[in-house]
């Protein structure tokens, strides 16, 4: 590769020699994180109950409204595509003739 004078000072200047590759600044390394403290069986479940009290239940109407909104849907959905299904076999029948 061909060098010429104005690529020679820009070198210099940046303190590169030719032929050599640019360092890499070190990264500093990251403080050590302190081992994390084991519990045993009776305090880890001790903790589980703590946090389940923490969080919002829904109530027995939001559960019921729910439930019946997801057996909607799953009949509207395998209608669709029972109704998809049966206009595909119809298409795919015309086009290689067959069942007629």
């Amino acid at each position: 590769m061909a060098s010429n004078e104005a690529t020679k000072k820009a070198d210099a200047a940046r303190g590169l020699k030719r032929g050599t590759a640019p360092v890499a600044p070190q990264r500093p390394t990251p403080p050590a994180r302190p081992a994390p403290k084991r519990v045993g069986p009776v305090e880890f479940l001790g903790e589980v109950r703590d946090e389940g009290r923490k969080v919002t239940w829904p109530t027995r109407k939001e559960t019921t409204v729910t439930t019946i909104m997801v057996f909607i849907m799953v009949v509207v959905a395998s209608l669709f595509f029972v109704a998809v299904d049966q206009v595909m076999r119809f298409a795919v029948s015309l086009v290689l003739g067959i069942g007629a």
